[in-house]
């Protein structure tokens, strides 16, 4: 869901065009370039949503919903393939608990797994369900919430109030609401999404599905605001905020994103869903399989 972020803002809204040029060139890469593959038509972007802490400041007062599950290192948080340039854009999510075999040691695992191994390796393991990754792009959420605070926060209309103790999401009213970057960061990482209903607490069952429904309602408030938004000051906030949160691919140039911008401006992409049921491993973790031949048909959009 971010690399449309990225790309507006660092491509169109910090102006003039060398300033842009600049800042785009001060973005860290990762050495991927021997794992992308060319979509048959089109231009593939695997866009991963980064749990990593390492921007968190401890002492700052939203730090609790960031550090209060301590994890080591990082973890895929979101997974999202978008596709532009032939046709109108689209992007499916692909749940962080479907279980894969990862292609570099042929062990089996949740996908946001592949990850811990390297983006290289989580690249990978997409492109073995048969979609072939032409770019990567990857932000952490720390970076994420700033661009929202920078927005000035982002409006979602909500059916009742709504929380989740695991991710520190905590709405107390029902309707249209303004999230602040906190709480943007809390509602699209949300798995125990918790509605008051009628005084009676209601957790979403769809678990990382539900989650993947919300992170599409929310990337087409953030993208509606964000085209919206003329301020210098507040797009130069913006794009601020996400540096030095940001990673791309080591081939993408300025070019590459010139054109994913000008694919997708203006325009929330088309979602495709993933189909998938639940299963239990040998094991006994609750994990995703691809709904064959359901799935076959998704994937192909993207092939």
């Amino acid at each position: 869901m971010f690399a449309v972020v990225v790309v507006l803002l660092l491509v169109v809204v910090a102006s003039p065009v060398v300033f842009a040029w600049w800042q785009f060139g001060q973005i860290q890469r990762v050495d991927v370039g021997g794992v992308l593959t060319p979509a048959s038509a089109g231009t593939n972007y695997l866009i991963v949503g980064s749990d990593s802490r390492a921007l968190v400041d401890p002492t700052g007062d939203d730090a609790g919903a960031f550090l209060a599950t301590p994890v080591a290192g990082e973890r895929a948080d979101t997974i999202i393939v978008l596709r532009v340039g032939d046709g109108p854009a689209r992007m499916m999510s692909i749940p962080r608990d479907l279980w894969v075999t990862y292609p570099g040691t042929g062990e089996e695992g949740r996908i946001n797994g592949a990850f811990a191994l390297g983006a290289g390796e989580l690249i990978a393991a997409v492109t073995q369900l048969g979609i072939p990754v032409d770019h990567y792009l990857q932000i952490d959420f720390t970076s994420f919430a700033g661009i929202v605070d920078a927005l000035g926060g982002i409006e979602v209309t909500l059916d009742h109030p709504a929380y989740d103790e695991m991710s520190g999401l905590n709405v107390e009213t029902a309707g249209t609401v303004t999230l602040d970057g906190t709480q943007a960061v809390a509602y699209v990482r949300s798995r125990q999404y918790t509605e008051i209903i009628d005084g009676v607490a209601v957790t979403d069952p769809t678990g990382d599905i539900g989650r993947i429904e919300r992170q599409r309602v929310f990337l087409s408030a953030l993208l509606g605001k964000l085209g919206a938004a003329r301020s210098p000051s507040v797009l130069s906030g913006s794009a601020s905020a996400l540096a030095p949160g940001l990673v791309i691919d080591d081939t993408m140039t300025f070019l590459d994103a010139v054109r994913l911008l000008w694919d997708v401006r203006g325009a929330t992409p088309e979602s495709v869903d993933l189909p998938v049921d639940g299963f239990s491993t040998s094991g006994g973790a609750a994990v995703l399989g691809l709904r064959q031949p359901d799935a076959a048909a998704s994937l192909a959009a993207f092939g």
